[in-house]
């Protein structure tokens, strides 16, 4: 029995010291196979010192490279067809990683560095396969590729909207009857309809026609908000190269507000007082200059700037939206659906 103890007592400190042995860190030398020469120095693989130069380095690549080139290589085979040449493969294999290896400065450094202090195993893995993923553009190029490209889509989707609202507004009889006033007062219309030689198709003079009226409408009409005529410097490009620039000047707006406004105790002119609505009714600057003049000048004379009377407004409007949703038809129907059958729940109407 106590043989049996003794035995039992043994078994379970070799199992632990087992345990131990599995938990405890590997030799580096086994972890770093993969990593760079394997189990080579690269120093040696090139026939150098670790003081060499990249020069030096550089030279005695070339001179293996060449010798051990499968395209070049000469050699008897050493243990049977073919295998002089697999072994020449290998060794410019290995003679390619240890100059890849030696030739950048920072991964030179990091080699180096495993080679002084071989037990930090986790930290060579780390830098070596951060260097190796890394990606091999340079991230500030693709940044700015990014950028001009999402500029370019979007100017030429502004001129697309800006295309789309003058053809609108040409079809609009109000401004097109304004706009061929304009043109035949101008004597625009005169010149589409030549005789002689000169003279043209129906079909001509009606494009040149329309041409005339839309141009007429292009600088007559002040399109606002999401339509407006579009801008090189409202693209993000600009956007982004301006930027310091608009951050100065809204620090001196804003330095300027606090002096007028809030120490010398100003009253605020027809601008200041937009600007104060505009942020109560947290609106874009685009959003508010789509508005129209008279809802502007409806603001002002209810001097929507002070918060109490704006508060008053705000509530006007939500009691206002409240009765045309309960008279509007759509919303009847709508809130009658909630109530009978609501959301998630899948009906079939049999026509």
């Amino acid at each position: 029995m106590a043989a049996a103890a003794r035995w039992c007592t043994g078994g379970r400190w070799a199992l632990c010291l087992c345990l131990c042995a599995a938990l405890l860190p590997r030799p580096a030398r086994g972890l770093t196979d993969r990593l760079y020469c394997g189990r080579r120095v690269c120093y040696e693989v090139l026939g150098v010192s670790r003081q060499a130069s990249k020069a030096e380095i550089a030279r005695a690549y070339r001179q293996l490279a060449r010798q051990y080139h499968p395209d070049r290589y000469r050699g008897e085979p050493a243990g049977g067809e073919g295998s002089g040449a697999q072994a020449a493969h290998e060794k410019f294999l290995l003679i390619a990683a240890a100059y890849e290896t030696l030739k950048d400065e920072e991964t030179r450094k990091d080699y180096d560095y495993m080679l002084d202090h071989p037990e930090e195993y986790y930290r060579h893995y780390y830098h070596y396969y951060r260097r190796r993923l890394a990606p091999k553009v340079d991230v500030t190029i693709v940044i700015l590729v990014t950028v001009c490209a999402i500029s370019v889509f979007q100017f030429f989707s502004w001129w697309s909207s800006y295309n789309e609202a003058i053809n609108y507004l040409a079809s609009v009889p109000k401004y097109r009857i304004q706009a061929t006033e304009i043109a035949r007062q101008q004597g625009l219309l005169n010149k589409t309809k030549e005789k002689g030689k000169n003279r043209r198709s129906k079909e001509e003079i009606r494009e040149e026609e329309e041409e005339i009226i839309k141009d007429i409408i292009k600088n007559k009409i002040d399109i606002k908000g999401g339509y407006q005529k579009p801008k090189i410097y409202d693209i993000l490009l600009f956007q982004i190269l301006l930027a310091p620039f608009y951050w100065c000047k809204y620090i001196v707006w804003y330095c300027w507000w606090i002096y007028c406004f809030t120490i010398k105790g100003q009253e605020y002119g027809v601008e200041e007082k937009l600007y104060i609505i505009r942020r109560y009714m947290k609106m874009s600057q685009s959003q508010f200059d789509s508005l129209e003049d008279h809802q502007k000048e409806t603001f002002l004379e209810r001097q929507l700037w002070i918060r109490e009377n704006y508060e008053v407004y705000k509530r006007e409007q939500e009691e206002e939206l409240k009765k045309k949703m309960a008279t509007d038809p759509r919303w009847k129907r709508y809130r009658r659906w909630m109530k009978n059958e609501g959301p998630g729940r899948l009906t079939f109407i049999d026509d």
